[in-house]
């Protein structure tokens, strides 16, 4: 149970119909070893999609190709319904204002506190102390972590660096934030909690979102849970049910650069392909 405020900003209006992140044909391959063979999938607004798949099967190559650190050898993609494909530097540099990263191990400075870390993106536009100081502090109290502020990163521990990454992620109210392995290496409790951070972005604030993982109970939290808030402000976690059924969270399976699953988390317990079988059950 946690206490929060509303964090995000009014966005431009763009129409709900347009994706957030569409990939069409999109092909990329190192020599001869093809990474990705031609996908196709859709990230709707205020949609999580849930991405799986082991090892080298390409599964963080799309999250590199939408911020434009990798090109595609062919295909589309596109970004709030904007081609981004052969953009230049300078219009990713104002796309990537739209999205926020959340990496593996939380990708923090150790030179900078808590709060440069979390401030280095408004520091860096220039934008107003007074401000940038609003800014962080209401980041670290979504992530729960504002008596932390003064902290170095080596203070903190691994699940509390993932938090902070994740605040400095939402810095300047994203509509779309890219978790790459946001749990790997953490202990069951902690990487509850990072899947909750990501559920109440999408139910409680309409964020679009893939979340990369090879995790299974990432994608058990995260399929099968929603967020409300009572009358105080508190938020609390349920299970879905007969209230309301999950609608705006799907997952996508890939193998050696190919989808080979995009659907619910039913549809994917049900499915007789061997290789999701043996991906959900570990055997």
């Amino acid at each position: 149970m946690l206490e929060t405020e509303a964090i995000i900003q009014p966005r431009t209006a763009i129409s709900p119909v347009i994706p957030a992140i569409e990939f069409r044909d999109v092909e990329l391959a190192f020599d001869d070893r093809v990474i990705l063979d031609g996908i196709n999938f859709t990230v709707r607004r205020g949609e999580t999609k849930i991405v799986l798949g082991g090892s080298g099967s390409g599964k963080s190559t799309i999250i590199k190709l939408i911020l434009g650190l990798l090109r595609a050898d062919a295909g589309t993609i596109l970004v709030d319904g904007e081609d981004i494909t052969n953009a230049d530097e300078q219009e990713l540099t104002e796309m990537r204002k739209k999205i926020g990263m959340v990496f593996q191990e939380g990708a923090l400075f150790d030179s900078l506190s808590v709060y440069d870390n979390v401030a280095y993106r408004l520091a860096e536009e220039g934008i107003d102390d007074d401000e940038i100081e609003h800014e962080v502090i209401r980041m670290l109290r979504f992530v729960d972590l504002e008596d932390a502020i003064d902290k170095m990163p080596i203070e903190l521990s691994g699940g509390m660096r993932r938090r902070v990454g994740i605040a400095r992620a939402l810095v300047g109210s994203p509509s779309m934030v890219l978790f790459d392995e946001p749990t790997a290496g953490l202990d069951p409790p902690t990487a509850r909690t990072i899947c909750e951070l990501a559920i109440k972005l999408r139910d409680l604030e309409g964020v679009s979102s893939i979340f990369v993982t090879h995790e299974m109970n990432n994608l058990r939290y995260l399929s099968s849970e929603y967020a409300i808030v009572d009358g105080e402000g508190r938020v609390f976690f349920e299970e879905e049910g007969d209230k309301l059924c999950l609608i705006n969270t799907k997952v996508m399976m890939i193998k050696q650069g190919n989808i080979i699953f995009d659907g619910t988390d039913e549809e994917l317990k049900l499915s007789n392909d061997p290789y999701i079988h043996r991906f959900i059950t570990g055997r």
